[in-house]
């Protein structure tokens, strides 16, 4: 059974990421991103030009999906539930249900997967994003759709 492997930057340093990638035997990482960069100097690693030098020397290859990425609206929406909640983005631990419905019908049900489906056949890929807990972030929503298209298992990574 093939294997989808999701990864999150927050609560992870550069060396703990790539040996979590390593360990896992992901070659090619699938940043699923709209912006990316990441806040801060603690993850500054994160972000892309660093990310995919650090990659190559890894011998990891790296593939920007920003098809898959959340709009800005997507996220607004997202924030104001983690205010209502009282949380903060890198505290979240679940999407909001508005979330869950405005990128499914808005990003993935039109998303043409088929690329995708090939990346991970072809490679044990990750996908990429900032939260460290899948269930908070949308490449949980996108492992899930491709779990089910490809009789793959999910594995959460947490470097």
């Amino acid at each position: 059974m093939k294997t989808i492997f999701t990864v999150g930057v927050y609560g992870a340093d550069l060396d703990g990421f790539l040996a979590a990638l390593r360990d896992a035997g992901v070659d090619l990482l699938l940043d699923v991103r709209q912006r990316r960069g990441v806040r801060g100097a603690q993850y500054a690693w994160a972000n892309a030009a660093r990310l995919e030098a650090s990659l190559r020397e890894a011998g990891i290859g790296y593939q920007h999906l920003p098809e898959l990425a959340p709009t800005t609206a997507m996220r607004e929406a997202q924030y104001a539930a983690d205010a209502e909640k009282g949380e903060g983005k890198r505290d979240r631990t679940v999407l909001a249900p508005a979330y869950v419905e405005l990128y499914t019908e808005q990003v993935l049900d039109p998303a043409d997967l088929e690329p995708l489906i090939r990346f991970v056949g072809r490679s044990n890929a990750a996908l990429f994003c900032v939260e460290r807990d899948a269930a908070a972030c949308h490449r949980s929503l996108i492992a899930a759709r491709l779990a089910r298209e490809t009789v793959a298992k999910i594995v959460n990574l947490r470097p």
